[in-house]
């Protein structure tokens, strides 16, 4: 039986990605951003408590995924999906979406006054810091699908000697304190492979545990029965954070990453045990979402670094600008996603399922 609140929460993770992304023109703690605006505190403070634990938990939830496709896909059919549906929009998407943003990156921050295909090669051959918040190459928040790509070829020969393995996991020996401490290993994985502050090693450690630990249904069951104090202790966590970040309890920089990861573990547990009693269902309106969210996330960041360009230049009021920049990136993305569908060489680029 389909997973269907696996499928409801990483919709709703992507669509999460609008405000987070548009709050993150507006940051406070000194990152630059495509399109940048004054800092504004109430926005930052959404960025603290989510970007701990937002990706982490889409990883956890592609390793659950990949649980439950390694159970009706042969390897090759498993490997052809993660080529077809990861790879092949990555290269499309660097190739064609991400130079969009780093052109109006290099109009704001730089007064560029090049055409865009001027700038599509300044893009390539730009020295840069990889962020491409300045212009230069980036791929930009195509990051995940290609740490998701890399982390899939090699955790696939894992999982499938896994499967055909009789010594499985003693999942039954597992409550929740023992649970709990696995934070401990994508906490220890951080230092793997870090690059620009996103860790393939930490990241590798979640989509793991999702896949060996968290798609069991006995796993999941303990997720429901605890529902509640999981999201207790999330939300204790983030409290925790955001005084921290508002510089009100100083806090040793290792001791402050460790609680931020169990912070983060915490929330994914919470929201999965949430899930599972609340968004196991499907309808018609989580039926789009769900077919939708992958193109959402390739799309969503082109729309808000294009709004936000020339809402700027209409108003310098900063709470109508995030409403307008999100009011105006929305439905663009979605009505991207409409044409692209469309056509069969826009579906094949992009991973649009039919």
């Amino acid at each position: 039986m389909r997973k269907h609140f696996i499928d409801n929460l990483r919709w709703i993770v992507v669509l999460l990605l609008f405000p987070y992304h548009t709050f993150m023109i507006y940051n406070t703690f000194g990152e630059s951003f495509y399109i940048k605006g004054p800092d504004i505190s109430i926005t930052s403070t959404f960025i603290v408590a989510t970007w701990p634990w937002i990706m982490p938990l889409l990883f956890t939830v592609a390793g659950i995924s990949s649980a439950y496709a390694l159970k009706k896909r042969s390897t090759l059919e498993y490997l052809n999906e993660r080529v077809t549906k990861l790879l092949v929009p990555l290269i499309f998407g660097i190739l064609l979406l991400i130079p969009i943003i780093t052109y109006y990156a290099e109009r704001f921050h730089n007064g560029y006054t090049g055409n865009y295909f001027e700038q599509y090669i300044l893009f390539f051959t730009k020295p840069t810091d990889l962020t491409g918040y300045h212009g230069g190459f980036t791929p930009g928040h195509l990051w995940f699908i290609l740490y998701l790509f890399v982390i899939s070829l090699v955790a696939l020969p894992i999982m499938t000697r896994y499967e055909k393995t009789n010594r499985k996991l003693p999942i039954s020996k597992i409550n929740l304190p023992i649970l709990l401490t696995l934070f401990i290993i994508p906490f220890v994985s951080q230092v793997v492979l870090d690059i620009s502050g996103k860790s393939i090693g930490e990241y590798f450690a979640f989509f793991l545990i999702g896949y060996f630990v968290l798609s069991d249904e006995q796993i999941q069951q303990m997720l429901d029965k605890y529902r509640y104090l999981l999201t207790l202790i999330f939300l204790v966590g983030m409290v925790f954070i955001l005084i921290c970040f508002n510089n009100k309890f100083n806090v040793n920089g290792l001791l402050f990453d460790l609680i931020e990861e169990f912070y983060a573990f915490c929330g994914i547990l919470a929201l999965l045990g949430m899930s599972r009693r609340y968004l196991n269902f499907i309808n018609s309106v989580t039926d789009f979402f769900s077919k939708t969210s992958f193109t959402v996330y390739l799309f969503h960041q082109i729309w808000i670094a294009i709004v936000a360009f020339y809402i700027f230049k209409l108003t310098q009021q900063t709470a109508l600008q995030i409403i307008l920049i999100l009011v105006g990136s929305v439905p663009f993305t979605f009505f991207t996603y409409y044409i692209c569908r469309k056509f069969s060489v826009t579906r094949f680029m992009f991973g649009i399922k039919k």
